[in-house]
């Protein structure tokens, strides 16, 4: 074939000495001359983290039934578009090259002209393996130094790997007839790596990916794509296909495998110098040839229904990733783990430890863990939640308030679809919320020294939502908004609670501080029945937990609360807040010497029937309360609490607001329905048509809409596989058996103890040991990027950016509730945390008349400054664009300007004078000085006379002349030019030369004759005549003769003699 004759003449180019230099020894390279062997097995292979396997039951039944031969021909379908403005992919046709994108420098990711949209690796046309390119340079030695000492160390590239090295965010996804090549380059642009994929079209046929882990430089990577190039040119050689920020894993249904790709991503979040982004744009590319059977791409109509359900699930909403920060885990997990590693003496591995519960695309990632080494270099984990990032600036200090929202995949699903737990102990819409305030003091998590991960900027709070953990369920198919709760098994051990508070014991440590704010009293019994079942339960697994750690119930009906005027519901919540940050404490980072050491042992878990309205109220009071403690922390906040209708808190607010709208979306299909303004008992009228609102939208969502939603979350997921010779997602039942243990494993599967239900390590205290300094001379000698690779990502070396671009400077701050006419004067209070009231609110945000701007005679205006009888303040008149006084123009107004005969005729919005109105002697009387019909025809036949004579006689008030004193006597006011006299010594002779040029009297007769001079052929005679007619200025220049009438500047007098008005006629009476 000619892609491997391709690949057989690349193994002689120097490019493979090279590149094994670069990469310390090599590894699997790209340039195999022999088609991939299959991946090696398990016992001799790398082992797989078991984070990548989690303990999906129904995936392990489906994928080990027998499968059936298909005897059907293989079908292409179309590609899946998840962005708005994706480009149409087909196969075989490449993506256009973007416009204006290099593969050199470094640029802006959120800038305005290219929105997120990843540059190409570009290269040149032709390929000349043996000589360098123009503008390409050769690694320096140092740079050697690097690779090899901080790449893939050993043979089999499993030696310690750099945090920056491998670590790439931007690629380039080429294609030829047989193989995908993904090109990555890191955050400098100066090494890139390669990622073989081949294509197939054979349904049965497995992932075959080959990762070449050497590290080119740019001059390697532009030959060996040429040579590539060159080998395929029977084919069509080397094409760019689209540009890709990551890439998300591979899945399959009925036929081949498909590709997911990031191509749009937006900064939500900066954390340690770590960006955090959301996906704004996604492409699901097939792993076929580009022909293969275009024209029967749509007669399997089971992949593409399978595509379609796919497509009900949109990735650009809520979905977010890093490619430096775990954001899987909490801040306080990351910091321990860094911190024990460093104790160790080693450097903690950077991608052996994703959470999976949190992990969306753990499915995708499968296919990609089987065949690759390091699937974390190529694949992104996603999770799915909220994230949101604001400042809060206080004299000069800034805090970031972080929120983190991240959903559970495991038991996932729409609102009444999944109820309660399933019986591995999960439940449904389970959220874990971290509130991370930090002083933007300094960048990193490390202190000065360098004390690594011990900067005491950094602290956090964490909570916990999600469903009652029993056997419940409510049947919505039919038209009832309420369906009633069932309780479908009553466990006398509560076994799925017991799993449940083992694992929120894993997670957080204890106790656990149980908030359930379910209804308590009601006329039919719903949700009470949940609250006698779930106090039972938690007084069951109590008995057997040791003192001090026992689970704490703090059962309270919040929404009987909210509807009697008696009650204070902020004020309860506002209690049991600070009860529970007592009790679990919070994060907060140190060295242990200079600063003190927090951590957080246990989490507030709150529960309402939904997870969603009193359940984001009660986990907003705790956050209002963590926060004041948080700022107190940081000695920012001299008490640890903040008042409510504070810039802070009205911050605060609004993103726990976004957040609750966000889950409640993703779980009830609406937003929130009753918000804090329903619980705080303000704007009543307004928040009562809102919550109405959304109660109708989250009735018609769960009605109609949940089931395509959660066959969505089922394929995505993985809860669902195909196989040969089961039913297919769309003819199932139900999903009981996707999200619930296989039967057919409980006589294999050991039973837990009821009575030792817990595990005694999970009850633990958690501690961060005071901070030591690194082990050992290999420890001590490796840079700082060794740690952390927070400086190239954040700060961008030798990259030309604006403090406009960078996103601290672009986000949400309490600096916008502040009014800035206010503050000039002094009147206004800074501070994020003081209260303000009425009073305190700046004019402009009051509903206040319109004002006007009138165009005044000078006599009137020289009236009102001398100090006449008139004292009212000068009549306005709206709508004007551009307005002037008596004194040539100062005055300056908006809107739309008024006509040039409308500011001659009249007294008051004129310069012009009509003797008539002041004969009256009512001009100090606006309401009174009205003209007639016809006094308003003869001011409009005034004539150019009157016109020239006005404007040749101007007059200046008093108040102009004092003012024009001031300005002349201005202290710093710039001297008049008064000579004509050049200095010589100070001007350029060009500009000499300039000015003393012929160009003063070219073309002009400069002898003063009375006739205008010849015109040569290659003028127009016309033009110079009327020209010359234009600068000889009669003696009597205000005098028209009968000849003048023929002039064509003469054309509106010409108008008036026949009796036509100079301005817009006016009706006569």
């Amino acid at each position: 074939m000619a892609t491997d004759t391709a690949e057989a003449e690349l193994a002689s180019v120097n490019v493979i000495s090279t590149a094994a230099a670069v990469g310390g020894g090599g590894g699997a390279s790209v340039v195999a001359t022999a088609p991939p062997p299959p991946p090696p097995p398990a016992a001799s292979g790398p082992s797989v983290s078991p984070v990548l396997l989690p303990y999906v039951s129904r995936q392990v039944q489906i994928q080990n039934l027998p499968e059936n031969q298909d005897a059907t021909e293989p079908v292409l379908f179309p590609p899946l578009h998840n962005s708005a403005d994706a480009e149409s992919v087909t196969s075989g046709n490449s993506a256009p090259s973007r416009p204006g994108v290099g593969g050199g420098g470094i640029a802006d990711d959120n800038d305005e002209d290219e929105p997120a949209v990843a540059r190409p690796f570009l290269r040149t046309s032709s390929p000349v393996p043996t000589k360098s390119r123009p503008g390409v340079e050769m690694a320096t030695e140092e740079e050697e130094e690097t690779r090899a000492g901080f790449g893939f160390g050993g043979n089999d590239g499993a030696g310690p790997r750099s945090r920056f090295m491998h670590k790439m965010h931007r690629f380039s996804l080429y294609e030829t007839a047989s193989r995908f090549y993904i090109v990555g380059g890191d955050v400098t642009e100066k090494r890139y790596r390669i990622l073989k994929i081949d294509r197939t079209n054979d349904d049965e046929s497995e992932l075959s990916i080959t990762d070449d882990k050497t590290v080119y430089s740019q001059k390697d990577m532009f030959q060996l794509l040429d040579t590539i190039d060159d080998g395929n040119k029977g084919t069509g050689g080397l094409k760019l296909r689209c540009t890709t920020w990551g890439l998300l894993g591979f899945i399959k249904f009925t036929g081949p495998y498909y590709m997911l790709l990031i191509t749009k991503k937006s900064t939500v979040a900066m954390i340690g110098g770590h960006y955090v982004y959301q996906i704004d744009g996604t492409d699901l590319i097939p792993l076929t040839s580009p022909g293969f059977k275009m024209d029967q791409r749509n007669s399997n109509t089971e992949e593409s229904r399978f595509l379609t359900i796919l497509n009900n699930l949109d990735l650009t909403r809520s979905f977010y990733y890093s490619y430096s920060y775990d954001i899987t885990r909490t801040l306080q997990h990351n910091i321990i783990r860094e911190r024990a590693a460093l104790i160790n003496g080693q450097i903690c591995a950077v991608d052996d430890d994703f959470n999976s519960m949190f992990v969306w695309n753990n499915h995708l990632l499968q296919p990609a863990a089987a065949v690759l080494h390091t699937p974390y270099d190529w694949c992104r984990p996603i999770i799915h939640g909220y994230i949101d990032q604001a400042a809060v600036s206080v004299y000069g200090r800034t805090a970031h308030i972080t929120i983190i929202a991240r959903r559970s995949r495991y038991f996932a699903g729409a609102r009444f679809l999944k109820r309660g737990a399933n019986d591995l102990g999960y439940v449904a819409n389970d959220v874990e919320t971290e509130q991370i305030v930090s002083e933007a003091l300094t960048t990193s998590f490390h202190a000065p020294g360098p004390k690594f991960f011990a900067s005491p900027a950094y602290t956090s709070y964490v909570q916990h939502r999600g469903s009652i953990p029993l056997y419940w369920t409510q049947d919505n198919t039919g038209v009832t908004p309420k369906p009633p709760i069932e309780l479908n098994l009553v466990d006398p051990f509560y076994t799925a609670a017991a799993l449940h508070f083992d694992n929120l014991f894993e997670r957080y440590g204890a106790p656990i501080y149980a908030l359930n704010l379910v209804k308590a009293q009601e006329r039919t019994p719903r949700e009470s029945k949940l609250l006698e079942e779930y106090a039972r339960a938690i007084g069951y697994l109590n008995q057997f937990l040791p003192e001090g750690k026992k689970i704490i119930h703090r059962a309270w009906d919040m929404s009987r609360a909210a509807k009697s005027a008696e009650e204070d519901v902020i004020e309860t919540l506002e209690h049991i807040a600070e009860d529970v940050l007592m009790t679990t404490g919070f994060f907060h980072n140190g060295d242990g010497h200079t600063s003190p050491i927090r951590v957080q042992n246990g989490v507030a878990r709150t529960n309402c029937i939904d997870c969603l309205d009193r359940t984001n109220a009660a986990q907003f009071v705790i956050g209002k309360r963590a926060l004041g403690h948080q700022l107190h922390a940081l000695g920012i906040l001299g008490d640890n609490c903040v008042n409510f209708d504070t810039d802070a808190v009205n911050l605060l607010t609004h993103m726990y607001h976004d957040h609750g709208d966000t889950i409640a979306v993703q779980y009830g299909g609406s937003q929130l329905v009753n918000t804090m303004e329903t619980y705080r008992k303000i704007n009543q009228w307004t928040s009562h048509s809102r919550d109405m609102i959304e109660s109708f939208k989250r009735y018609y969502n769960n009605s109609f809409l949940d089931g395509q939603r959660q066959e969505a979350y089922n394929l995505f997921l993985g809860n669902y596989i195909f196989a040969h010779g089961q039913p297919m997602l769309w003819d199932l039942a139900t999903d009981y058996y996707l999200h619930h243990e296989n039967p057919r494993t409980w006589r294999e599967k050991q039973k837990r103890d009821y009575i030792n239900w817990y595990t005694p390590e999970f009850l633990q205290d958690r501690i961060l040991p005071p901070y030591i300094p690194a082990k050992g001379t290999a420890m001590t000698n490796k840079p700082v990027s060794a740690y952390d690779d927070y400086w190239l990502e954040y700060y961008r070396p030798s990259t030309l950016s604006s403090f406009l671009k960078m996103f601290p400077y672009k986000m949400n701050s309490t600096i916008k509730y502040i009014p800035f006419k206010s503050t000039l004067d002094g009147r206004y209070d800074l501070s994020p945390f003081r209260v303000r009231i009425d009073g305190d609110t700046e004019a402009q945000e009051k509903k206040k008349a319109k004002k006007e701007v009138t165009i005044v005679a000078p006599h009137d205006l020289a009236h009102h400054a001398d100090g006449g009888d008139n004292e009212k303040p000068l009549p306005s008149t709206p709508k004007t664009s551009s307005t002037t006084d008596g004194g040539g123009g100062r005055g300056r107004g908006r809107g739309t300007s008024i006509p040039f005969h409308r500011w001659l005729q009249t007294d008051k919005h004129g310069i012009m004078k009509d003797t008539a109105s002041y004969n009256r002697g009512d001009s100090g009387d606006e309401s009174k000085n009205k003209q007639s019909a016809l006094e308003k025809t003869r001011a409009a036949q005034w004539t150019f006379t009157q016109v020239v004579h006005e404007s040749l006689n101007p007059t200046v008030s008093n108040a102009e002349a004092e003012d024009y004193a001031r300005y002349v006597s201005h202290p710093q006011n710039l001297p008049l030019v008064v000579s004509t006299e050049i200095p010589t010594a100070e001007i350029e002779p060009e500009y000499q030369e300039y000015i003393n040029g012929s160009w003063q009297y070219e073309g002009l007769d400069m002898a003063g004759g009375t006739t205008p001079p010849k015109s040569s052929g290659s003028h127009d005679e016309e033009d110079r005549s009327l020209y010359w007619e234009t600068v000889q200025i009669p003696e009597n220049p205000l005098t028209v003769t009968e000849e003048d009438a023929l002039k064509k500047r003469y054309k509106a007098y010409r108008k008036w003699l026949r009796g036509k008005s100079l301005f817009k006629p006016q009706p006569l009476d």
